[in-house]
């Protein structure tokens, strides 16, 4: 009796791509840089051809995206999180969302199939800078001392429980954000790529193994591949929505302590 045998690649292979150019450099060049470099160009070349269409009173093909994005992240994040002094972010929030989704979304496109964000590097990166805007705006908006205090000690809490809710805010507001943005966004795209390869891989071997002995599970594993690429699609949209979202929040809160 022929027994099917199942080979996944080891993890560490589906994530850690050998170098293409500069191979032993500080600056090599691999697959996960060049996802990025096609990331950043894609959302380049998306707002500089909306831009010179800016006058066409009919938006229409790049124009339409770029005015929908930016009407989505306007309406959907900066004045439900921040309100009308939030639009100054604007062009910063529309940039990160468009550039996190480029990134995830090369997961189900063939010949690519991987998520960028699935490394670490890039999502802790984006989470420094944004630590560092919201503490600066915070301290720009009600100075050093203020910030500090609207921080650690949040108006309405009951003096003797500042005791406990201060090292929370504490830790909370400086140390875990940065770590809560990046960890949320990799391990959702590592989960999704892990689990696309698993039916991927379930499926194929059940293509070649062929026989009507194989026919009932590969009904099931081609079904599941295509249900989750299409749970991965909107995934990659959630993620990168959610960042921008919590970027706007912790904007918000610096702003607007009252709130």
């Amino acid at each position: 009796m022929n027994v099917l045998a199942l080979e996944f690649p080891p993890v560490n292979h589906l994530f850690d791509w050998p170098s293409i150019w500069f191979d032993g450099t500080l600056f090599a060049i691999n697959k996960t840089v060049l996802i990025y470099l096609g990331s950043m160009l894609v959302t380049m070349v998306i707002f500089t051809l909306a831009g010179r269409q800016r006058d066409s009173l009919v938006p229409s093909g790049v124009q339409h995206v770029a005015e929908s994005g930016v009407t989505f992240v306007e309406e959907s994040v900066v004045m439900q999180t921040i309100g009308p002094d939030g639009k100054k972010f604007m062009p910063f929030l529309t940039t990160m969302f468009f550039f996190i989704l480029f990134s995830n979304i090369t997961e189900v496109i063939p010949f690519l199939q991987f998520p960028a964000n699935s490394r670490m590097a890039i999502p802790i990166t984006l989470a420094i800078v944004v630590w560092c805007i919201y503490n600066f705006v915070g301290v720009q908006s009600q100075g050093f001392f203020g910030y500090l205090k609207n921080s650690l000690f949040p108006p309405g809490v009951p003096k003797a429980l500042y005791i406990i809710v201060t090292p929370i805010e504490l830790v909370s507001t400086f140390v875990v954000r940065p770590f809560s943005l990046a960890i949320r966004l990799w391990a959702n795209m590592v989960a999704g790529h892990l689990l696309l390869v698993t039916f991927a891989i379930l499926s194929a071997t059940m293509w070649d193994a062929g026989g009507p002995g194989y026919a009932g599970a590969l009904v099931l594993s081609w079904p599941m591949l295509i249900l989750m690429t299409g749970f991965e699609i909107l995934v990659s949209v959630l993620q990168a929505f959610i960042f921008t979202i919590l970027t706007a929040v912790y904007i918000g809160g610096s702003m607007h302590p009252e709130h």
